[in-house]
This record gives C-alpha cells, sequence and structure tokens, in this order.
C-alpha cells in the first residue's frame, strides 16, 4: 500500500498538517490501515525532499500545514492511472509460511492449513458482521470492507486448494523408493 501516494491524494482537497493527515487516511479506510504519526511526517519529509509537497507557515498551535505542488499533482494522477501489479504488492506471509513449512521436518502442513483456515473464517465471519451491521456507513469504508471479505474468501478457497494438494501428493506407506535414475545402490557402498 502506498502510504505516500495516500498522502498526496488527501492534499489535493487542500493543505493539511500530519494530524489531519492521519485522520483523514485512517476514516477514508474505516481505520483498516491505522497509520503511525512517525511514519506520516517521515513520509511528509520525503514528499518535500522530492517537490511534491510544501510546507506552508506553523499555524498559531504550531502545526506545519502541507499543501500539494504541481508536481505532487502530477504524481497523484499517474497513481490513480496506472494499475497495481502482483509484483508491487507486499510478500504474502502465509504462502511463504506453507512454502516453507512443506520443507521443513517435522512440521504437519496439515495442521498449519488448518489453523490458518479457523482464523480466517473467524475474521471472514467478522468482517461480514460488521458489513451488515454498518449499513449506511460511507462507501469508502464499505469498498475497503467488501475488498477484506472478498480476499479472505480467496484465502479460504487457497486454503481449501492446498488441503487438496497435500492429499493427492501424500506418499502412500506401502510404496517402495525409488533411486534416482543413473544410481544405483551398489555405487553406495564404500
Amino acid at each position: 500500500m502506498s502510504i505516500r501516494h495516500g498522502l498526496l491524494a488527501l492534499l489535493t482537497a487542500g493543505p493539511r498538517y500530519g494530524y489531519q493527515l492521519r485522520a483523514a487516511f485512517e476514516e477514508s479506510t474505516g481505520a483498516t490501515w491505522p497509520l503511525n504519526i512517525g511514519q506520516v511526517y517521515t513520509t511528509l519529509s520525503r514528499l518535500e525532499r522530492d517537490g511534491l509537497v510544501r510546507p506552508l507557515p506553523e499555524e498559531d498551535g504550531g502545526q506545519r500545514p502541507y499543501e500539494i505542488t504541481d508536481a505532487g499533482r502530477a504524481e497523484v494522477e499517474r497513481w490513480f492511472a496506472t494499475a497495481v501489479t502482483r509484483t508491487d504488492r507486499p510478500r504474502d506471509e502465509l504462502v511463504i509460511k506453507l512454502a516453507i513449512a512443506l520443507t521443513t521436518p517435522g512440521v504437519d502442513v496439515r495442521t498449519v492449513v488448518q489453523t490458518q483456515r479457523t482464523a480466517t473464517m473467524r475474521t471472514l465471519q467478522e468482517l461480514t458482521r460488521l458489513k451488515a451491521g454498518d449499513a449506511a456507513s460511507d462507501l469508502s469504508w464499505r469498498l475497503v470492507l467488501d475488498a477484506m471479505i472478498f480476499q479472505a474468501e480467496a484465502e479460504v478457497r487457497w486454503l481449501d486448494h492446498c488441503e487438496a494438494s497435500l492429499t493427492r501428493h501424500r506418499p502412500s506407506p506401502a510404496a517402495p523408493e525409488v533411486a534416482p535414475a543413473g544410481h544405483s545402490e551398489e555405487a553406495d557402498v564404500s
């Protein structure tokens, strides 16, 4: 997720200081991705360095608002016009966990899958309850909530697929081990 671009987009509505940007960001996303205020100010410093925002004079309360520059507006337009690719998204910890579990001796991968399925189903139920009880909320929060529900449903389907794959690829206990081609057991005798 691009905090940088999110903050720039929020500044298109007018100058804001860090706490206002954090509140607007969290409001827009239903507080799904809370921001640390230090992260906001660090991002603003980088945006200023890159010429995408400029600080305005401090207000009476000591807060320094920022405004977007023309270069910043162009960057926001480019961001909205560009599709997000799978390579732009963060690594998926669950996929990594299952891939590593398959190669780690002593790990019951089926238990890992079942533990995750149970947790994901609980999350899906909670998200569904939120959606049902939040019928009057704003559209941005509803869309974020829908995305989270769809992702949880997809994760459950993927976990089902993983479990089916584990069942199909389970070695048969009666199957003899086959030596790799070109390898002879006699060659191992020293």
